[in-house]
């Protein structure tokens, strides 16, 4: 088929830009999605419309969405010090995309044997 976009398992799109705000700091969500496209060396291709979901999903269930604001700043900024809402946010998707990834290459290795 052919296909150059690749199908984003759900809840991952919001993990990779919660971990993009966490490294880089305030972004509009034409800056989150280039990056994600850059880190992927182009296997994302993410349109705008999708990212700004992931913003707002993401803002709103951190306390983030004031109104009016553009939901930019999601995610907390240093390990060292107390997470804020976003930096907890990313940790919980952080420890639950390392169960999810740990059963697939589980299921993955089925085929080893």
């Amino acid at each position: 088929m052919g296909e150059t976009r690749s199908d984003i398992l759900q809840g991952t799109l919001d993990l990779m830009v919660l971990q993009t705000l966490d490294a880089m700091g305030p972004l509009h969500g034409y800056g989150v999605a280039r990056r994600i496209e850059q880190i992927s060396e182009d296997v994302l291709q993410l349109n705008q419309g999708t990212i700004y979901a992931s913003l707002l999903r993401s803002s709103s269930a951190a306390g983030f969405r004031r109104a009016g604001a553009p939901p930019t700043t999601t995610a907390g900024r240093s390990s060292t010090r107390s997470p804020g809402p976003g930096g907890k946010q990313l940790a919980a998707q952080t420890r639950n995309w390392e169960r999810i990834s740990a059963v697939i290459m589980r299921m993955l290795r089925l085929a080893e044997r």
